[in-house]
Parts: C-alpha cells; structure tokens; sequence
C-alpha cells in the first residue's frame, strides 16, 4: 500500500483488500499470508476478505494528482502492482468492492495499473461493462510458476483484450516450456526465484530457456531476483553463496539478479494512452 515499493517491476502497490485462497503450488510460500497473518490484517482461505481503510483508497487519487511531476522525473507513468495481498479475480470479494475499484482505476488516468491474478478463468466474469477493449490504462497479467499452470492460465488471459498482458513466473518451481502456445503471446514476462523460508529452489536454466525464447520472439524480459544464493548460477558454477553474494549482491534483488554477467530489466514497449506529453 505504498508510493514506493521494493517491487523492482512496479513504482507502488494498492490492496483495496487483503485477504485470499490458495489455488495452486506457486502458493504454498505465500508471502502476502505471512504478512497478513504476522500484523494480523486478515485470514486466508474462507474467512472475509478485509477490506482496506478510506485513506488508502485516496492514495491512487493523490498518485493521479502527481502523474505529470512523476512523468518529467521518471521518463514513464507511474506503474501501480493492485493486489498484492489479494486477487481482484477472487470470487469471495464482494462484487461492489471489485466495481470501485475499476471506477478507481477508470478516474485514475495518469496511473498505468497492473493487475496480477491466478484465477484468468474469472476475468470476463468480472470485468466492469465499459471494459470493450480493454481499459488503456491497464496490464491484466497472470501467474503461472510452471509448464502446467502456463498451459492452464496464459490461454485464459490471451482471450481478454487489454493494453498489456504479462506473466508473472513467480515463484519458478519448474520450467515455464513452449512460450508459444496460443495465436497471440505474452507482451512481458517477470521470472523470479522463490524466496523466504523454505523457497525452494529455481535451476538456473529455466530462465536462460526463457530469456533465449523471449529474445527470439520480442517478448520484453524481466529478470527480478534469483530468491535465494542456492538458486544463484553462480552457485550452481561452484561459487560459495559467501562468494556469489560479492559478485551478485542482494540490492540486485533476492539472491541476486545477474543471468550470464547481465541485470534483465526490459518492459513492454512505452505506450501513451491517453496522449500525455512528458515536458
């Protein structure tokens, strides 16, 4: 719920709402149950979704307020990750909590908002009447942390039209496979190891696979973080972590970031939806 963030893809985070049910493997680490469950903000699974204070909800309108300022200083519009603690596609959210906050996002212009979700079967379901072809100031993206889950969710998204859609491969439990499953493809992917207690482990090549794949077909790779030093590929080259943590320190990201010498860092092609200038 912050206008800064540790999130390397993303410049804030909004949860209008914090609570959620876990679906599928990449959820058995959850970090936003940890926290919810460390400050005591909510339960997961059946209970309530609970819903975040006023103050908060006027944070993306503040945001809004300072978009030009933020532009000139930053070179793009200021990108908000929504539901970091949630899935706006969850079915236990209340349905008019869901149609404010796409009127939030629909007032918001100067915001780009990515929406992140494990349930793409829900979207058309859920998406406000105006949505047609998408609103232009959100990316609909979908999880998917390995072959199987791509499999099941990226044809769901790629059926709903949206400025941008993207894949978050976090956590990587396993390799993604075949980018190139449906007519269209993803226009970004953000692959990252898991991290925290227990993160299991992310083989080093299952990236190299997808940065080589994204490369040969122009999807915009993004590289955030290996999780932990034993998914480092400096480790997995016989470097000590003491060692790969030298070269390949933690402001990098969680276990460091570095895939053969290089930082990862690409987004989709800059859009201007609604026709900004940046002076």
């Amino acid at each position: 719920m912050a206008g800064q963030t540790e999130i390397s893809w993303t410049d804030s985070t909004f949860n209008p709402w914090i609570g959620c049910t876990k679906v599928s493997p990449g959820c058995d680490n959850c970090y936003a149950e940890a926290l919810a469950t460390r400050y005591g903000w909510a339960r997961w699974g059946k209970h309530p979704r609970y819903r975040t204070s006023a103050a908060n909800w006027d944070k993306p309108r503040a945001w809004n307020a300072d978009g030009p300022r933020f532009r000139r200083i930053h070179g793009h519009r200021r990108r908000v990750f929504c539901a970091s603690l949630a899935d706006v596609f969850d079915n236990k959210t209340p349905s008019e909590w869901r149609a404010e906050l796409f009127a939030l996002i629909h007032a918001t212009r100067e915001l780009d908002w990515q929406i992140l979700t494990k349930r793409p079967q829900n979207i058309s379901m859920m998406l406000p009447s105006d949505w047609a072809e998408g609103y232009p100031n959100v990316w609909l993206g979908t999880t998917t942390e390995d072959e199987k889950h791509y499999r099941m969710r990226w044809p769901a998204l790629s059926r709903i039209p949206a400025a941008r859609r993207f894949i978050s491969y976090e956590p990587a439990v396993g390799q993604l496979g075949n980018l190139a499953i449906t007519n269209t493809l993803p226009d970004w992917i953000i692959c990252g190891g898991e991290s925290g207690p227990g993160a299991r482990t992310m083989n080093p090549e299952w990236a190299r696979e997808l940065r080589d794949q994204c490369e040969a077909l122009g999807v915009a790779f993004f590289h955030k973080q290996w999780g932990t030093y034993k998914s480092n590929p400096a480790v997995w080259a016989g470097f000590s972590e003491t060692a790969a943590r030298a070269y390949d320190p933690p402001t990098n990201g969680k276990g460091g970031a570095l895939l053969d010498r290089q930082l990862h860092r690409a987004f989709p092609k800059a859009h201007n939806p609604f026709g900004q200038t940046t002076s």
